[in-house]
């Protein structure tokens, strides 16, 4: 999924250490707001260190979010997971990047000649089709 909009704030990143590998981690929360009659908030996390400076997000700046979204069940209650994959920056030229194109529709061709039907035969004579009615 994709969402654009301006990141209006930046969380603390959290890190520590897998107790079931022992590897180091680190996630970072942020919010942005998607413009529009009624403005939305949406909170989403990198998860990754290497990702994170990748990124490089910065408050006040235009971007979109591409993200996947899973919920989880701690203690009998659950909580969605925003997690982004990847982030895309207006270039430039007003256009923003994506990994997907969309195509637009291709119009069927207009016939020049209009189809014509023969006309039923009028009165009560016999009628040449087969049909019961």
């Amino acid at each position: 999924m994709d969402l654009k909009g301006k990141v209006i704030a930046i969380m603390e990143p959290r890190s520590g250490v897998s107790t079931r590998t022992g590897n180091p981690w680190m996630t970072q929360e942020y919010v942005i707001e998607v413009p529009g009659q009624f403005p939305r908030k949406m909170l989403f996390n990198i998860f990754g260190e290497d990702r994170i400076r990748q990124f490089n997000i910065q408050a006040g700046e235009e971007i979109t979010v591409q993200f996947d979204i899973d919920a989880r069940e701690y203690n009998g209650r659950w909580f969605n997971d925003i997690r982004a994959y990847n982030i895309l920056r207006d270039n430039g030229t007003g256009a923003i990047p994506t990994a997907t194109t969309v195509q637009q529709p291709v119009a069927a061709p207009q016939s020049a000649q209009p189809v014509a039907f023969d006309a039923p035969a009028a009165g009560g004579g016999e009628s040449t089709d087969d049909l019961p009615f």
